[in-house]
């Protein structure tokens, strides 16, 4: 139950505000869209790229050790925090 937890936890602070939600966000907003139809297809499409990455993980974990694929997807979100920092320090 633990895993289940910390990776719930995970990818649910991660997806908060990202521009998949701001999308459905959208999605919903508009007056001629049924709302649960906007909530299948989030949920479908988040289920299916989730699908794919963990085929990615599982593909990558063969030629990689864990931690590499660890170090790899820290620098990943050390560069993605750095250039965001970056981004909002040029417009002000």
């Amino acid at each position: 139950m633990t895993a289940f937890l910390t990776i719930f936890l995970t990818v649910f602070l991660a997806e908060l505000g990202d521009k998949t939600q701001l999308a459905t966000i959208l999605f919903a907003s508009d007056g001629e869209r049924n709302r649960w139809l906007v909530f299948a297809a989030a949920c479908s499409a988040l289920a299916a790229s989730t699908g794919i990455a963990i085929l990615l993980g599982l593909a990558a974990e063969r030629w990689l050790s864990a931690m590499p694929l660890k170090l790899i997807a820290g620098l990943g979100f050390v560069t993605i925090g750095g250039w965001m920092i970056l981004a909002h320090v040029r417009t002000g």
